[in-house]
């Protein structure tokens, strides 16, 4: 397969003026790709293809925006396994995992195809009786949209999506290590017809100061970020200084509580899911398990037995349910948490070992995790599952709670009673007796330092528009 390794500006594909960057396939380190790099020439000819085309596009009717969108659904919905054959290859998941970000990503654009039509305005009497309270929602203009590498399709549709629909042209900048999917995105809505200078796609060497001059040009009102918190600190900063709207999904630490009333199959089952999905690559993956002391043993067995029977390989092998993490890089810090934690008194149940060819890491369990060691307060991104065992549901939420992060937890236990402790739990988005909660029809977004704003849901394209209010003088009859 012959990928897309250019820059997109105004409609076209151009190699960039930068040296061109390897992308490397993790599962067995060959390079791909060579992509091109952005200069600032050239993130700023992106800026100004985006300013010049805003007033069009957003003058462009709803309806219009909507087919546009429903169209790229279409096609990549015909085109799924080539979607995410380009997924597995750069990015190192298994293919079902691929398949499933593939199906998930092309709902975005579905989903806000519909929400174009849709959006909400507001037409009163002012208390005092003398004129009519009119509010419009109008797109916001230029936005600069950054994606990481867990989930490179996902993420950007995530954000395209809503900001097409708005009326916004964008300006997409996806991670060094998986920028073939996003080029792949890009080229199927300029093949289904959205006009040149809405959709541009750089990938700028260096990438913090391009970035930073991109978000200071006064043009660009909009960034949205998914990343790590420390990044998205920076981008604060730097969005502070030009007062550009931020919308930020940030990193993620979530616990997942057992409670002494849980039903043991539906939690291995959602535990399995909230942990492995992505080969525990995911924000919302989880990070610390607490498990009551009455059902410990019986958890750990049964979890110990299904990650047993995972099989770690190449993603393009379907029959393997565990792919390669990103880079050896990461499959690196992976390791070094896991060894850190077996140094601070974890014990190592299964797993714990890493192929020396190839950014795999095995499917790995440590119990006797201590609360607040460094394995519970980093956000892993690999397929390790850590267990703390606690004695009572208040200490449970006191450790859940323990955390500058607040994006995802899960609850496993009698409804009434898991309902009442999400309700407690500091986060964003809670997952009662499930293991996944992402829907494009959701608002997804965290607290605390896990985010700003929400993606997805009717609240996902209002991230994209602002009000302006308009007052008409009321006539006096009589």
């Amino acid at each position: 397969m012959t990928y897309l390794a250019d820059l997109f500006i105004d409609g076209e594909w151009r190699p960039g003026g930068g040296e061109r960057f390897d992308v490397i396939d993790p599962a067995d380190q060959t390079v791909i790709a060579r992509f091109a790099a952005a200069t600032e020439d050239d993130c700023m000819a992106a800026v100004d293809a985006a300013a010049n085309a805003q007033t069009r596009w957003a003058a462009t009717a709803p309806r219009e925006r909507s087919e546009l969108l429903r169209s790229a659904y279409e096609v990549l919905t015909e085109e799924v396994e080539q979607f995410a054959e380009i997924i597995v290859r750069e990015n190192g998941k298994s293919w079902s995992d691929a398949v499933g970000e593939a199906n998930y990503a092309k709902e975005f654009f579905r989903w806000f195809a519909e929400e174009a039509v849709r959006i909400p305005g507001d037409y009163r009497l002012s208390p005092a009786g003398d004129k009519r309270i009119v509010v419009d929602r109008q797109p916001i203009g230029v936005s600069l949209l950054i994606t990481p590498w867990n989930f490179p399709a996902a993420m950007a549709t995530r954000k395209l999506a809503p900001a097409l629909a708005a009326g916004c042209t964008t300006i997409l900048k996806p991670a060094r290590e998986t920028p073939l999917t996003a080029a792949y995105i890009v080229e199927v809505l300029r093949r289904v017809g959205v006009p040149s200078g809405v959709v541009n796609l750089v990938t700028p060497v260096p990438t913090g100061p391009l970035v930073a001059k991109m978000i200071n040009r006064p043009e660009v009102r909009k960034l949205s970020f998914t990343g790590s918190t420390e990044v998205g600190r920076d981008l604060l900063h730097a969005c502070a200084d030009s007062v550009v709207s931020a919308s930020m999904e940030l990193g993620g630490n979530a616990p997942l509580i057992v409670l002494p009333g849980a039903d043991m199959d539906v939690t291995i089952e959602g535990a399995m899911l909230a942990k492995m999905r992505n080969g525990g690559a995911a924000c919302t993956a989880a990070n610390r398990v607490y498990v009551h002391s009455s059902r410990h043993d019986e958890f750990v067995e049964r979890m110990t037995a299904e990650l047993a029977a995972l099989s770690v390989g190449p993603g393009l092998d379907r029959s393997r349910q565990v792919g390669a993490l990103v880079s050896i890089a990461e499959r690196d810090k992976v390791a070094e948490l896991v060894d850190t934690a077996v140094s601070e008194g974890a014990t190592l149940v299964h797993g714990g070992t890493s192929s020396e060819k190839g950014a795999f890491y095995d499917a790995t369990l440590l119990t006797g995790v201590r609360h607040g060691s460094r394995i519970t307060s980093t956000e892993i991104f690999g397929p390790v599952v850590t267990v703390v065992a606690y004695d009572d549901v208040d200490e449970a939420v006191r450790m859940a709670n323990d955390t500058i992060y607040g994006l995802m937890a899960y609850v496993f236990g009698e409804e009434r009673e898991a309902v009442a402790v999400a309700r407690r739990l500091e986060a964003g988005m809670v997952a009662v007796n499930r293991g996944v909660v992402s829907d494009p029809a959701a608002p997804f977004g965290g607290v605390k330092q896990s985010g700003l704003g929400r993606e997805g849901g009717s609240e996902g394209i209002l991230e994209f528009l602002e009000e302006k209010y308009i007052a008409l003088t009321e006539p006096r009859i009589g």
